[in-house]
């Protein structure tokens, strides 16, 4: 196991760790049914070992129907039997720490699946468990207020049963827990303490920052000509929203001091909640997960596309590194489950060009200060997937979205290039074992077509060809874990109105790092910072242009990080 605290620095462990996740659905299938499996991905844990990562984070294996593929969840304390069952989990758990890594679990406690026992109970009027969810009766013959959902329509379902609705903020069979309840939370902070006594070193806390919600629910603001209105700002970081989490450390997290991992994934929240999620002082979370800078190429909605600026990009990540420069900690993060592959996103994923665009991605995000999250696939260079009609599509995201387009009027070719960019099916095709049919993830049919370019992009080509990019996440890594200057340096943008070159310094003691990254495909020439000519080169994506005096000369999609002793 690695350590309780930070050895280059003192600190807590996870401020010098790289965390990796883990979809289990699409990771590696052992039985050959197109499903990945607890087996599969116990048997390609060397893969993990071998990249560096300290932490595997795995998303939801819980039993679920799958209406959102596993975050719908009907028993928070077993394993869906197409993942295999506990035995199978407790040989996962052991193989992870054996490698001295840790196991970090997903956490969906902001809703349940609508099969959950509890929901089924709250069904009846006069259950105990009727307030353990949002039930009201209907307004007018209507819904209670004009929320609408995440993934398109009301936010609200009606039950037949009782006459009344209930709150699903996502879809209409995830309904939302109603944390207002004492009871409803004690029984979550029971399950979190049993999966803790089994071993697990933490939690990835889904959409946390939603589970207060205001108790009056009022109306949101109407937006647009759509029917539905804007609820956002009485559930997002909702009234009592630090007083849960707080009270969750006190219950759950504070048995386990030193050992655990905690991270909340929080739309909407700002650098200033941030500050407060992750004080140290107030005992809440480790670190949080923002939108802000994968929301910069969304319009109106994230299907809606337009270019990313990079001034736009420099000025959104260097806020968040200044605000939580001297109170919390960033979690750093490109890919996850719900984004689209970033190397066909920020950078070039053809053939030319997507080895040295995906090494630079990842030189210039896992040199900030934070935590770095490397998402399956992330370190092959994993594309977006080629789909090209609706039928292609799995994600009810993306499905809904398309209804709700066409019905508005819209045509099917106007809706789809913004589905193909920013659909979360682009982050679920299978993970690229190898050039065989199935790629190394089944034997069988995957449940999801695998992307055609994985005769050329996979994990066997890359770890024998050392120039590629998993082997260059290897050398980020090993950067981190041994250089301190690159987790605990203080950060200073460069060139922040360039729309080419995102530069940044790190110092910590005698120590100095500057960090460059081409985010063109041309060759591009700036003033080289003062004082940095000749500095030990100790990471790039080579080969790099001739040098120029008082120039740093960057080739396409080319990144650099130099060194220099104070």
């Amino acid at each position: 196991m690695v350590a309780d605290t930070d050895t280059q620095g003192g600190g807590p462990w996870w401020k010098s760790a790289v965390v990796y996740q883990v979809y289990p659905r699409s990771f590696a299938d052992a039985d050959g049914d197109g499903v990945g499996d607890l087996a599969g991905l116990t048997g390609r844990l060397d893969h993990l070992a071998e990249l560096g990562v300290d932490v595997v984070w795995l998303s939801p294996v819980y039993p679920s129907p799958g209406d959102d593929n596993g975050y719908d969840i009907s028993d928070y304390q077993d394993i869906d039997p197409v993942f295999g069952d506990l035995a199978a989990f407790d040989r996962l758990l052991a193989a992870v720490h054996r490698r001295g890594m840790r196991l970090v679990m997903d956490l969906v406690v902001n809703h349940t699946s609508d099969e959950h026992p509890w929901f089924q109970e709250s069904r009846d009027p006069d259950s105990p468990k009727r307030d353990w969810y949002w039930w009201r009766p209907p307004r007018e013959g209507g819904e209670p207020n004009n929320w609408g959902s995440f993934f398109s329509g009301s936010a609200w379902a009606h039950d037949a049963t009782s006459d009344a609705y209930y709150l699903h903020l996502f879809s209409p069979k995830q309904p939302d827990l109603n944390w207002e309840n004492p009871d409803l939370r004690e029984a979550v902070y029971a399950m979190m303490r049993w999966w803790l006594e089994r071993g697990v070193d933490g939690f990835r806390m889904d959409v946390v920052n939603l589970i207060s919600k205001d108790p009056r629910l009022p109306d949101g603001v109407l937006r647009g000509d759509g029917p539905y209105g804007d609820g956002s700002p009485h559930y997002i970081c909702g009234p009592r929203i630090h007083d849960y989490l707080q009270e969750m450390h006190r219950e759950v997290m504070a048995r386990y001091p030193g050992r655990l991992l905690t991270v909340g994934e929080m739309p909407g929240v700002t650098v200033e909640q941030a500050r407060l999620f992750t004080d140290p002082e107030r005992a809440e979370l480790d670190m949080v997960f923002q939108f802000e800078h994968v929301g910069l190429d969304h319009g109106r909605d994230k299907f809606d596309l337009r270019p990313l600026r990079l001034t736009d990009l420099k000025a959104s990540l260097g806020r968040w590194q200044t605000g939580l420069a001297d109170v919390g900690w960033n979690s750093l993060y490109w890919n996850n489950h719900d984004q689209p592959r970033v190397v066909s996103r920020f950078g070039d994923d053809g053939p030319r060009h997507r080895t040295r665009s995906a090494k630079m991605l990842a030189t210039v995000l896992h040199l900030h200060r934070g935590t770095p999250y490397i998402y399956q696939g992330e370190e092959l260079g994993m594309a977006n997937a080629p789909l090209r009609t609706i039928e292609d599509f799995r994600d009810i995201e993306s499905l809904n979205h398309y209804a709700q387009a066409l019905r508005a009027g819209a045509r099917p070719e106007d809706i789809l290039p913004g589905l193909r960019a920013m659909g979360r099916d682009n982050a679920r095709t299978p993970m690229q074992w190898d050039a065989s049919p199935g790629a190394g993830f089944t034997t069988g049919t995957p449940w999801l077509p695998v992307n055609p370019d994985h005769t050329d992009v996979n994990a066997t080509a890359a770890r024998a060809d050392p120039d590629s990019i998993y082997h260059h996440y290897r050398r980020l890594i090993a950067l981190r874990h041994r250089e301190p200057a690159v987790v605990h340096g203080d950060f200073t943008m460069l060139l922040p109105d360039d729309e080419r070159i995102y530069a940044f310094t790190r110092r910590y003691g005698h120590t100095q790092l500057l960090v460059a990254g081409n985010f063109t495909g041309e060759t591009v020439s700036v003033d080289m910072p003062e004082g940095w000519e000749g500095a030990e080169l100790v990471l790039g994506n080579g080969p790099s242009a001739p040098a120029a005096p008082g120039r740093l000369v960057l080739v396409p999609w080319e990144a650099r990080v130099h060194r220099q002793m104070l």
